[in-house]
């Protein structure tokens, strides 16, 4: 039977008053200056307390509820990297909903904490001791009371389990024993790929969360039951990629691109394979307006299909940047007024600079951010951009733009 990690969680125990104390006074301290003066605060565990700083640190963005209770606690710090932030926790839980589900790599808990709130009850099930007492600590403190903790391997958990769920989530660990990036199904931890027959003995829905350096097409054609994939990026910074797998599958998936913002509402750009296979779109020199798709987009491969639905001419084959005479608001990405089109040249592209500063951005360009910098000699900043990219006639060109909006 799977086991519960119960009678591990009065080991763990938060900071007393003293220790918290010290970590708010620190709290933007560097902590190796803090390790290196640790003499001067004695009666204080100064390298635990440490840690701690770091960990809030982390997670001051990424998980605010969590940084605002100083009782939590806090894990080695790869397992706090590897875990989601609120906003995509958050996400990924309103693409599911049911009363039960299983979390089979529980970690952080971040996961299982946000799945909660749509489930009558989670399991979480994670094989490191340690991270399911810690999680199932911080989730009574939390105030949340739906969630059992299992301390099992996915696949152990997986056979002992009766019964069927609704949902069951998986997010593979994705870094080798060695603390090297994995970038295929199989590498990962668990063997998602082995798990399959098992899965679907148990339910009919499965979420996968993998990196977003895994091969979308690939990882699609291994699993074979997709009926969706998300890329999800927040503030334009590509985080996962999200794979909803059932039984009853279409052929084709649908592909969404999926921007998150803390301050806003999300944006949400919908295609398919067999669409952007089949788009014509058009290309032409640069035009007033140039537009550069999110992240999540270029992940996701919907070149053509960005320019075919917003009617935006492309720059180049293999650019990816986009164009048009006129203003389109809804552009998923950003959008800049193109001020002029440069050769390559130092002295052509100053004219244009007088405080010699500048954001850079490449695409389909010969030489990276850096080498344009160093040779331009161009501080970084400033309301002006350039954009280095190659034109339909397959030469070099730096489009000097601001930002449109």
């Amino acid at each position: 039977m799977p086991r519960d990690s119960s009678q591990q969680i009065p080991e763990l125990q938060a900071l007393t008053p003293a220790e918290q104390e010290f970590v708010q006074e620190y709290a933007q301290a560097d902590p190796a200056t803090l390790l290196l003066q640790q003499h001067r605060y004695r009666g204080l565990a100064i390298p635990k307390l440490v840690h701690y700083i770091q960990a809030r640190q982390k997670v001051k963005h990424k998980l605010p509820l969590w940084y605002q209770c100083l009782d939590i606690v806090y894990p080695p710090t790869l397992s706090l990297e590897q875990s989601s932030s609120e906003l995509t926790a958050q996400y990924k839980a309103g693409l599911v909903t049911g009363k039960v589900l299983i979390d089979l790599t529980g970690g952080f808990g971040i996961d299982s904490f946000f799945f909660a709130q749509n489930f009558a009850q989670v399991h979480y099930v994670e094989q490191n001791p340690e991270l399911t007492a810690i999680a199932a600590y911080n989730a009574r403190l939390l105030g949340n009371t739906n969630i059992q903790f299992h301390n099992d391997s996915a696949a152990e958990y997986l056979q002992a389990f009766t019964g069927q769920v609704d949902w069951i989530y998986l997010d593979p660990a994705r870094r080798s024993t060695a603390n090297q990036k994995l970038h295929f199904l199989s590498d990962c931890e668990p063997d998602v790929l082995e798990l399959l027959s098992l899965l679907f003995q148990k339910t009919e829905q499965v979420l996968l969360k993998t990196s977003p350096m895994l091969d979308i097409e690939q990882a699609r054609q291994q699993l074979s039951k997709v009926s969706k994939i998300i890329v999800v990026a927040v503030e334009n910074e590509c985080k996962e990629v999200l794979y909803l797998l059932n039984e009853k599958a279409p052929p084709e998936p649908d592909l969404e691109a999926v921007n998150l913002y803390a301050q806003k509402e999300p944006t949400i750009f919908r295609f398919s394979k067999s669409g952007e296979e089949a788009a014509s779109i058009t290309y032409s020199e640069p035009l007033p307006y140039i537009y550069e798709p999110n992240t999540a987009i270029l992940k996701a491969g919907g070149f053509k299909s960005v320019a075919q639905q917003y009617k935006l001419n492309k720059l180049h084959r293999n650019s990816h940047l986009y164009t048009s005479e006129n203003l389109i608001l809804d552009f998923p990405g950003r959008i800049f007024k193109c001020l002029a089109v440069s050769k390559y040249q130092k002295k052509e592209i100053l004219n244009y600079l007088p405080e010699k500063k500048a954001n850079i951005t490449v695409r389909n360009f010969p030489e990276p951010v850096a080498a344009i910098r160093k040779k331009l000699e161009l501080q970084e900043g400033g309301s002006v951009y350039l954009l280095a990219t190659t034109d339909i006639h397959q030469k070099p060109i730096i489009l000097v733009c601001e930002k449109a909006l």
